[in-house]
């Protein structure tokens, strides 16, 4: 038997722990948020109409969401099951000897996966996978939408949080945002207090980190590039903007974003790839 809580698997299925956790941490915010709505102040007050664009935004946010966590989870972005024997003859491809096997230009071993990933970006520690030519568009999606759920759910939680902080004095309330477990530590404040105060503070960090990340790899997308190939100065298959975004987000790439299971394949293989040379274009 494998080990269960191991940081890859042989047969390339996410790492197990790093996905229990962030399922943890979600299943807390959602039961943070429950308990506010249903027993704390409530929502902010909206009138009829107000109230059922917001319950339909949360709907499609959490959509977007959960679908996009699915098909970043199943798409599995190695050379697992690629036929790349005999391809890489004469075409000055990199060999790998902890796979075994030549491997095409973009691609790179993952010490965590345990396995070269086709254009391989980066690992995602929150969601135990690596990030590469097939699941690189449902990872921009998860961004967008992870930073506008968490800054939805911040919203909601602000007239609990807001009422919270008005009953204590600027320091306490200073001392709850900062440090909520030194304060439950130290019985400054109760259990709920800090579940709140922590929930809404890891929210708002998650939703800038979210926002922060989707302007990095947007700043890549445009670009044409891989976080590694950023890193490097590397600028070989910047083929424009309107282009790159194609290469990554398939032909209905303004379309991607609003829904999951939107159809835009993607036009090459994760092996193969257009460079600025082959375009006439030349490389910034």
């Amino acid at each position: 038997m494998g080990q269960p809580w191991a940081v890859g698997s042989a047969e390339g299925a996410p790492a197990r722990l790093p996905l229990v956790l962030t399922a943890l941490w979600a299943a807390a915010v959602g039961l943070e948020l429950a308990y506010v709505l249903v027993l704390g102040p409530g929502p902010p007050p909206l009138g009829p109409l107000a109230r059922a664009l917001q319950l339909v935004l949360a709907a499609f946010q959490l959509l977007n969401l959960l679908g996009n966590v699915g098909l970043f989870l199943r798409s599995d972005p190695s050379i697992r099951g690629v036929m790349l024997a005999g391809r890489g003859l004469g075409q000055g491809w990199a060999y790998c000897y902890q796979c075994q096997s030549q491997v095409p230009p973009r691609s790179g071993h993952c010490s965590a996966c345990r396995v070269c990933i086709l254009r391989r970006d980066h690992h995602c520690r929150l969601l135990g996978r690596c990030v590469g030519f097939h699941n690189y568009r449902p990872f921009l999606c998860l961004l967008l939408h992870a930073a506008g759920v968490l800054l939805h759910i911040s919203v909601l939680l602000g007239p609990a949080l807001s009422a919270l902080l008005r009953a204590h004095a600027p320091l306490h309330t200073a001392a709850l945002l900062l440090l909520p477990w030194l304060m439950l530590l130290t019985g400054r404040v109760s259990l709920a207090q800090f579940a709140l105060a922590f929930v809404t503070d890891t929210c708002v960090a998650g939703a800038l980190l979210c926002g922060a990340g989707l302007l990095f790899h947007g700043m890549l997308l445009l670009r044409g590039q891989t976080t590694w190939e950023w890193a490097r100065g590397q600028h070989s298959y910047d083929l424009g903007p309107c282009h790159n975004l194609q290469a990554a987000l398939g032909p209905r790439w303004v379309l991607v974003w609003l829904w999951p299971f939107l159809a835009s394949p993607l036009p090459g293989d994760g092996i193969t790839f257009q460079t600025a040379a082959d375009v006439g274009l030349m490389p910034s």
